[in-house]
């Protein structure tokens, strides 16, 4: 049993403002950082490898660390865990302002991936305390909302501040809502923490960090070092070999990382089986469309941006409508035809020609779909997912998903090259869009054949 959360209940407005403030912070940082990467070589110097490893040192750190904060997050408390990630954050932005060299730089960015691994879990799991039913739905419509709104101001916002003011200052920026954040968490009255102290599945958590990290680094490097690398292969081999291993320790474990029991409950384990085909096909969509636009159509990069807003933007519509819907008449056939809706998008690009002036009616209407797709089943997915996972445990249930969205995105892309067939094309786009369409509709007929609305649904994995 955990401590009761009624007084999270209590202060639900300060808990969503929170969670958005917290989750907007790590989102602002991770879209903001891109625009600067020119300003950054010119200035420190490096290269390309600087640029890439600029944005990959926070990947690995906030892949990586993921699950083990969000264990730390159920056994500590999401108030004091989240305060603390705030606070690492906060001081690595400062130290990312003021770095001298791009070593430093590239050292800091990786504290920012640990306060967001911090961070992201945490958030999640004080909306999960505090609200119930269909106000939860809301509620992490309107977190998964401001979450993406992050997505569309930080390129913009971005860009000015690197122009008028130098790229440094987008840190500052970053570091300014983590200001307002903190005395908001110090309000917060409650939390979920066990009534024992707690102890800390040490040999869980390192498996877990060489697991992810492993294999999260040889897919990022793999893009810059090619397969045969032997970096490569060490990272994703001793990576496998660990997650291989992190399964029977858990079972064994008297207080696990990640108590396996979660996946016995039906709509945890369809709804991170759903994630992994999903969220493949959302890394494909960013990272396909981005450079066609580019690549094929020479459109400049910032009107490439501009030109794939359209889900981005719909996402920030409709997913605290639709998390409402979902909160009142279950998720499952909303994460049904979400996907499949968005497969129609994917399929719609299959009329892309050589011809840019065909965005209007190829591109744009697919992105449309696409966006109207993902609306429709992100908040309810969330909600799928987490609303069997027991309160003293929604830090790791939310981290489970999490790592499980990321590391598939990252596999999608890291096998984009073999999709394209080795560079961009007309042709090689085809293929990518269909390779995306069937990911969305596998993560469609997986959620409507195996998700189970609340009233049919099977109790929590602790009985309650």
């Amino acid at each position: 049993m955990s401590t009761p959360a009624a007084p999270l209940r209590d202060d639900r407005r300060v808990v969503l403002v929170v969670a958005i403030l917290a989750s907007f912070v790590v989102g602002l940082d991770a879209s903001v950082v891109n625009v600067a990467l020119p300003a950054i070589r010119h200035e420190l110097g490096g290269g390309l490898v600087v640029q890439q490893w600029v944005v990959d040192a926070y990947m690995v750190t906030l892949g990586s660390l993921i699950l083990v904060a969000g264990s730390l997050s159920d056994l500590f408390g999401r108030v004091r865990i989240i305060t603390l990630g705030l606070i690492v954050f906060g001081v690595a932005s400062i130290a990312c302002a003021a770095a001298p060299t791009s070593e430093v730089l590239i050292v800091s960015r990786a504290l920012q991936g640990v306060g967001g691994a911090l961070v992201t879990p945490s958030s999640l799991a004080l909306i999960i305390a505090a609200f119930r039913g269909a106000a939860q739905g809301r509620a992490i419509g309107s977190w998964t909302a401001w979450s993406s709104a992050a997505v569309i101001v930080g390129p913009v916002v971005g860009g000015l501040i690197v122009d008028g003011i130098g790229w440094r200052w987008i840190f500052v920026l970053t570091a300014v809502p983590i200001a307002v954040t903190i005395p908001l968490v110090a309000r917060i009255s409650g939390d979920v923490r066990p009534p024992v102290r707690p102890r800390v599945d040490v040999v869980g958590a390192v498996l877990a960090v060489v697991g992810i990290g492993g294999v999260v680094l040889g897919l990022i490097e793999q893009e810059r070092l090619g397969w045969s690398s032997p970096v490569v292969v060490a990272a994703l081999v001793v990576g496998g070999l660990a997650l291989v291993a992190f399964v029977p320790w858990e079972r064994r474990a008297v207080q696990p990382l990640v108590d396996l029991r979660l996946f016995r409950a039906r709509n945890f384990a369809v709804g991170n089986l759903a994630t992994l085909s999903i969220y493949g096909a959302i890394g494909m969509v960013g990272f396909v469309v981005t450079l066609f636009l580019q690549e094929v159509w020479a459109f400049p990069a910032w009107v490439a941006g501009l030109a794939t807003l359209p889900p981005t933007v719909l996402l920030l519509l409709l997913s605290t409508t639709i998390g409402s819907f979902a909160g009142r008449y279950g998720p499952r056939w909303f994460m049904a035809a979400g996907p499949a809706f968005a497969a129609g998008g994917a399929f719609l690009m299959l009329s892309v020609g050589d011809d840019p002036a065909a965005y209007w009616w190829t591109v744009l209407p697919g992105l449309v779909l696409v966006g109207l797709g993902i609306s429709l089943m992100v908040t309810p997915l969330t909600s799928a997912v987490l609303g069997p996972v027991p309160e003293r445990e929604a830090g790791i249930g939310s981290a489970v998903n999490n790592a499980v969205a990321r590391i598939a995105s990252l596999v999608v892309v890291a096998l984009a090259g073999v999709v394209l067939g080795g560079a961009m094309s007309t042709v090689g786009f085809h293929r990518a869009v269909v390779v995306m369409g069937l990911l969305l509709l596998a993560g469609s007929v997986v959620s409507a054949v195996g998700i189970r609305n609340p009233d049919r649904e099977e109790s929590r994995p602790d009985g309650s």
